[in-house]
């Protein structure tokens, strides 16, 4: 099986500031790997345009999302004739159409001189392979300055650098260190030349920096080998990266290396499908869900590895790993790792655990250190849900020290670690509206952070900290308006707080409204759902969710951002998958005992707002994707932190899940449609709404009998799934 045939890099790039159907960059790169490549058609933020026609040249990035911004970037670009050194200028035409945009590889034209570049990653290099028709040719290398240097060798044949350009979340004597070495071999009749230059004004960062190797031919056509190694410890270990990765290796070598490790790790979901459409949207998102966390570990010189720390500006033996955005992954893209790649997921843990043993806290928003982003403190739930599955490789005592400590201590004042306003969510339940700006959402994800640090103290034994906890997860409680049937946000008093409208956004909500916000209780379905006063009620409300005009407020936000625009476009009432707070919300569905209702809505979801050109909104880390794959198995982690998986409507015939150390897990549509109408497991019949992980991991078949029309089948209380209000369930 080749899935890498079916993967277009281009998914998810057709973006800009105003409206994203994606926010993605098309990256070359190994999976998790330190550095990415990605064309690069303008600078700035959204550095890469489908619809443009004209390239820049390739660039190292780490940017893990558009509104995070990039840091030890440079660009390498391939020129002939007159030397033009300003990005915008030395820009050349070229075809997408008729490039290769791939994981594995890039490859494209210049156009006007039919000059060839092509690009296979390593971990933490890449390998450019050069082939000019013109006899004077030249290598570009740029970085915008922020202290950053570029020098040639005296032999003219080798770059080295520093870039120290940053969007934040760096400390003082940062650095992406990098080195460029030109194969000479086979090469003896060209003259090798090299200029350190000065490039002109460049992004935000002021001016460029850069350096050329420049070669002169007797007019034949030539090939050029250029091999690229990073490190963010020192120049010494970007060519220690160099002689692992890229010393001797030819590029042909090198891309079936990358061919193999990319088809192997696609691989470990297998798919049938007669629609070429949905394969090529499945691998897409399959592949967008092993770019972050990035790996910032390097070996060391004798066995071992170890990593500069953005948190400390010190190297530490050890793992590491950087750029990832909590109040985005924690709901798919862990619970994902868990299920396909579990050893993978317990050298992650490790590396985050090492930030906070580095940084004194764990980071909310990390790139590559602290960030202030977002609201909650959800590393809690990926240790949790990490903890329940048992997860193994990770120090399970400092992680959760470290959670129990931004659980009660005032952490950084403008929110890049620890929980704002948690001196008053201790006193008083909630965050006041007055005291922080999101405080709806700040109480509600506090609450479920609550009960996630529950389910880690339950499985040490610390019982009165489980007991605590447990308490505190039912928070929510104090934001909900029994009279407006929404939660909303309360003053330090204990008033409800004005103005206020269901339709408003902002203000106590983060990138949503009462709409998208109320919901966020997913540790507890049966007590949001005896608040809203029972059964019937909550369905009632939980359809109008899907069902009413796309309707909105700016509010406090002041103008239409894109969350609201992708909303309104995707006309899919209240329900904003574009964003993450509602991608639990269709099996609150199944947890009130209509199954049926989420089937019709999620299969909806995937057939109608994901294609293999366009995602429906940003693709934060590989979250929107890997809701997509979890979805698309008939099985969706309504709340990390529990074991459980809460059953979908499977969109394909026959999918294989192949897991470590176990037999392979075949889940199976019987029969076309929509809804289903049974299930079993390994031929038994099974009629739970969901399934543990440890029984899900002990079944080698799970199959779906499916059927075009609603099933009517009676619930019983046993077979709702978990819900913090009713555990006998």
């Amino acid at each position: 099986m080749t899935p890498l045939n079916h993967v277009s890099t281009l998914q998810g790039t057709h973006s800009h500031y105003g409206f994203s159907t994606g926010n993605t960059l098309p990256i070359t790169a190994m999976p998790f790997g330190m550095v990415h490549w990605s064309p690069q058609t303008t600078e700035g933020s959204w550095f890469f345009d489908p619809r443009a026609r004209k390239l820049q040249g390739i660039r190292a990035t780490h940017q893990p999302s558009p509104w995070i911004g990039d840091y030890g970037w440079f660009v390498i670009s391939a020129q002939t004739g007159e030397a033009i050194l300003s990005p915008s200028r030395r820009s050349f035409a070229y075809d997408p159409d008729h490039s290769e945009f791939k994981p594995n590889v890039f490859r494209t034209e210049s156009i006007r001189d039919r000059t060839t570049i092509e690009v296979v990653p390593t971990e933490r290099g890449a390998i450019f392979r050069f082939r000019f028709f013109e006899p004077t040719a030249r290598i570009i290398v740029q970085a915008g300055d922020g202290e950053s240097s570029i020098k040639v060798s005296n032999d003219r044949t080798r770059i080295e650098g520093v870039s120290r350009v940053s969007s934040g979340g760096t400390l003082e004597g940062f650095g992406c260190y990098f080195v460029g070495v030109v194969d000479r071999a086979g090469h003896a009749a060209l003259t090798f030349e090299g200029t350190e230059i000065s490039s002109g004004a460049s992004e935000r960062s002021g001016r460029a920096v850069g350096a050329t190797l420049e070669f002169s031919s007797n007019g034949q056509a030539h090939e050029i080998l250029f091999r690229v190694a990073t490190s963010f410890i020192s120049l010494e270990q970007a060519y220690a990266n160099l002689e692992v990765e890229l010393s001797s290796n030819s590029f042909e070598a090198l891309e079936v290396e990358s061919t193999r490790v990319w088809n192997e790790a696609l691989g470990k979901i297998e798919v049938e499908s007669d629609s070429q459409d949905e394969l090529a949207t499945f691998y897409s998102c399959l592949y967008r869900t092993m770019l972050f966390p990035r790996t910032f570990h390097e070996p060391k010189t004798g066995g071992g590895i170890h990593h500069y720390s953005p948190f400390s500006g010190q190297v530490h033996d050890g793992p590491l790993v950087s750029d990832n955005g909590f109040w985005d992954t924690y709901r798919t893209v862990y619970p994902l790792l868990a299920l396909i790649s579990p050893t993978k997921l317990g050298e992650i843990l490790s590396g985050w655990v090492n930030s906070y043993r580095e940084g004194g806290w764990f980071p909310q928003w990390v790139s590559p250190g602290y960030r202030a982003c977002m609201v909650g403190t959800h590393i809690d739930a990926v240790f949790a849900d990490a903890v329940v599955k048992g997860i193994k490789g990770f120090d399970v005592e400092t992680a959760y020290e470290g959670m129990r400590k931004h659980a009660f201590e005032v952490g950084d004042e403008h929110g890049a670690y620890g929980r704002l306003g948690i001196a008053s969510y201790l006193e008083k339940g909630y965050v006041p509206d007055e005291e922080h700006e999101g405080a709806t959402a700040r109480t509600l994800d506090y609450a479920y952070n609550d009960f996630c640090l529950s389910q880690i103290a339950l499985a040490l034994g610390k019982q009165e900290d489980a007991a605590l906890f447990r308490g505190r997860a039912l928070n929510y409680r104090h934001l909900y308006d029994p009279s407006v049937g929404f939660m909303r946000g309360k003053t330090a008093g204990g008033e409800w707080s004005e103005p206020w409208t269901e339709f408003r956004w902002g203000g106590g909500y983060v990138e949503g409204g009462a709409w998208q916000s109320t919901w966020a209780v997913q540790h507890d379905p049966q007590g949001l759902i005896n608040l809203m006063g029972g059964e019937q009620p909550f369905l009632d409300k939980l359809s109008q969710l899907t069902q009413l005009d796309p309707k909105f407020e700016v509010g406090s936000y002041g103008f239409e951002i894109h969350e609201m625009t992708e909303m309104a476009c995707a006309d899919f009432g209240q329900y904003a998958h574009s964003n993450q707070p509602v991608h639990h919300a269709l099996y609150l569905f199944a947890a009130a005992g209509r199954p049926d209702l989420t089937q019709r809505w999620t299969r909806e979801v995937m057939s109608r707002l994901y294609t293999p050109q366009y995602l429906p909104g940003d693709e934060d880390n590989g979250e929107m994707c890997a809701w997509y794959i979890l979805n698309a198995l008939g099985i969706y982690p309504l709340c990390p932190g529990h074991p459980s998986y809460v059953f979908g409507s499977p969109l394909f015939r026959k999918a294989t899940v192949k897991r470590e150390g176990a037999p392979d897990l075949v889940v199976e549509a019987d029969g076309p449609g929509v809804y289903v109408k049974g299930i079993t497991l390994d031929g038994l019949e099974f009629r739970g709404l969901s399934i543990s992980h440890a029984l899900l991991n002990q079944t080698t078949s799970l199959r779906f009998a499916m059927s075009d029309s609603m099933v009517d089948r009676e619930v019983r209380p046993e077979d709702l799934p978990f819900s913090l209000s009713n555990e006998s369930v």
